[in-house]
């Protein structure tokens, strides 16, 4: 029997299934799938501000491994199958790329995915302008996006510039963790993946970002927000920007070698130091770092997080710091 659903256009998929979820209207016991010229959304009950209509919609199938199984697969390219991948706009990410035949992988995918039209697989991000390196593997190829978290809106090109989907948790944090009106300087700003949800807080957010085509994402998505009077971008090295902040996001692997720079930029406050490190001893480096750059000025450690596993044995970690005066800015 046919059952309710939504249908929206395709680009307003992430941000719907958001507001369903969060009223308890989804139904994840069914597939969204692609109807007409948009997607339909399997919904419990009719949500205000949005037209139902009946649609069979199939039992949802969560398990890439079972589906290829019934199509004959054998187990030893079945150990081989992707365990990971995120949904970033209309596009399906998957990491890691040692795997059998990834046109059938992908058009798998897509079948479990209902909302995505294009699958690419991340090879890694190359160089201090973190390049991504991915390739298309089915659907449409169409990999120009618009990727919304927690009303957060970034519009991207995935093979243009990096996204990781690990990070959502921490994006998400810095829009809590920010005052109204709190200066900021975002070091490595990308297309805008802290920037927004802090100006989206009411933060003053200076942002530098090296790279063209993220720079270029970064100042489209402050406008696609609604932000762009909270925003001061540069294209630029952040080494090269001179800000007097509150708070310093250092969202990058090689943050420890710019800590000069942020502590030069804080006008006492919070620093986020990003870095990677050993999974065993994940504190050790960062710590030692933020102690010999900052010597006295180190008040305190708020906070110590493991974002995301970065590789076999290393870690994406995140050590906050509350760093005080300068003895200049004492003395003024």
């Amino acid at each position: 029997m046919s059952e309710l659903a939504v249908v929206v256009a395709r680009e307003q998929t992430e941000s719907v299934l958001d507001s369903l979820a969060a009223a308890g209207l989804y139904d994840d016991t069914r597939s969204i799938q692609p109807h007409g010229e948009g997607v339909a959304i399997p919904v419990t009950d009719a949500p205000d501000g949005h037209e139902t209509v009946r649609v069979d919609l199939p039992a949802r199938n969560r398990d890439l491994r079972e589906l290829l199984a019934n199509r004959g697969w054998s187990d030893a390219d079945l150990d081989r199958l992707p365990t990971s991948w995120a949904v970033v706009g209309s596009c399906l990410l998957v990491q890691g790329d040692d795997f059998p035949d990834p046109a059938a992988v992908g058009d798998a995918l897509l079948e479990l995915h209902g909302e995505a039209d294009t699958v690419l697989v991340s090879h890694g991000i190359a160089g201090n302008r973190r390049e991504p390196d991915v390739e298309v593997i089915a659907g449409t190829g169409d990999t120009e996006v618009i990727h919304t978290e927690h009303g957060t809106k970034y519009a991207l090109d995935l093979t243009r510039v990096m996204f990781s989907p690990g990070n959502q948790a921490e994006r998400a944090r810095m829009g809590e963790v920010v005052a109204a009106d709190e200066r900021v300087f975002d070091m490595f700003a990308g297309i805008g993946y802290f920037t927004l949800p802090m100006a989206r807080a009411g933060a003053d957010v200076t942002a530098a970002e090296i790279n063209p085509e993220a720079y270029r994402y970064l100042v489209e998505n402050a406008v696609l927000n609604g932000v762009q009077d909270k925003l001061s971008a540069f294209r630029a090295d952040c080494r090269d920007v001179d800000v007097l902040a509150d708070r310093v996001v250092m969202g990058y692997y090689d943050a420890p070698d710019y800590l000069d720079t942020a502590l030069a930029a804080l006008d006492s406050g919070v620093v986020h130091l990003h870095a990677t490190a050993p999974t065993d001893d994940p504190w050790t480096e960062p710590v030692a770092a933020l102690e010999a750059a900052a010597g006295e000025r180190l008040v305190e450690i708020l906070d110590r997080r493991v974002v995301k596993s970065h590789a076999p044995g290393v870690d994406h970690v995140v050590v906050d710091a509350r760093i005080g005066e300068s003895a200049r800015r004492r003395s003024v």
